[in-house]
């Protein structure tokens, strides 16, 4: 295992009875990286995370966190970990600051509890008990606790959910704060346009196996060259006949909403006004966009994340 690397992941296997969770996957972290694992439910995802925290023992495989094997110098490397899950054992008595200070005594160092309170906006709630916090609340504080012992490799399991839009953004800051201090990410999200903006490169798993890794610019640019375009369908979907339109490479239909990929947009829109006109076809709120990280998502797993 080559010590540079934040994390070292060769042929991870884990299965419960008959069902194989993860299935001989390999991959590598390097130091200072914002890495995504991305994948549909029971993908694997979870289970991955949790051996690599030790939570779960697996059935396989080698793990090297900070250049250290699992097994070896376990307390050091802990020390130097923050992890935020997507449930978090709140104490709802305490106080905001009594939860960080709490935190802070289990750790051989640790930053100032307003530093850390202030960097995910929860220093006007610093005196209100935990119970009285809102869910998004609960879900900045769960991050916070994971950043107290200013750890060198931080995980990130769903660290937004919960979040309005603007709460979402600051946290991205956040975590570009980190990354510039030479933090290394391994972030779990729902997101799409999360992993986009976040992380360095992603890990798409799907049946218990990375499926692809990459920047996700590459990812994007190596599946699609053609331009999206959106609509809801309102009645029966002339599935073939939306096939056969100009310039359209593929196709995606998921619950009313359609989705075109079209190496040529004018025509292919020409094609779609003509059938709207001849009623065999009626849409609404179409966009033209370029493709993005999820048009890769649903292309390579045929689902979107949440399915």
């Amino acid at each position: 295992m080559n010590e540079n690397k934040a994390i070292e992941v060769l042929d991870l296997r884990k299965q419960y009875g008959e069902t194989v969770a993860v299935d001989g996957v390999s991959f590598t972290i390097e130091r200072g990286e914002v890495f995504g694992l991305l994948g549909p439910n029971g993908a694997g995802k979870t289970t991955s995370v949790e051996c690599l925290l030790g939570l779960r023992e697996a059935d396989g495989g080698q793990i090297s966190l900070l250049g250290v094997s699992h097994g070896a110098k376990d307390n050091q490397v802990r020390a130097r970990l923050g992890v935020q899950l997507q449930t978090t054992g709140l104490l709802n008595q305490l106080k905001v600051r009594e939860q960080i200070e709490l935190f802070a005594s289990l750790f051989p160092r640790s930053l100032p509890a307003d530093e850390i309170l202030d960097h995910v906006s929860l220093l006007e709630e610093s005196k209100t008990a935990t119970k009285a916090l809102s869910g998004g609340q609960k879900q900045r504080l769960a991050v916070a606790l994971a950043l107290i012992n200013d750890p060198d490799l931080i995980f990130l399991d769903e660290p937004t959910t919960g979040l309005d839009p603007q709460a979402r953004r600051r946290l991205w800051d956040v975590i570009r704060g980190l990354k510039e201090k030479g933090k290394t990410i391994m972030l779990t999200t729902h997101y799409m346009e999360e992993a986009e903006q976040l992380c360095d490169r992603v890990a798409i798993m799907d049946h218990g196996r990375i499926i692809e890794l990459d920047h996700p610019a590459r990812l994007i640019n190596k599946y699609f060259k053609e331009t999206a375009i959106d609509f809801v369908a309102l009645g029966t979907v002339p599935r073939e006949q939306l096939k056969a339109l100009p310039g359209v490479e593929n196709t995606l239909h998921e619950n009313g909403r359609v989705t075109l990929y079209s190496s040529d947009v004018p025509h292919t829109m020409s094609g779609l006004l003509e059938m709207a006109k001849q009623d065999t076809l009626n849409f609404k709120d179409m966009t033209v966009r370029q493709a993005t990280l999820e048009d890769v998502f649903l292309k390579l797993t045929g689902r979107r994340i949440r399915g």
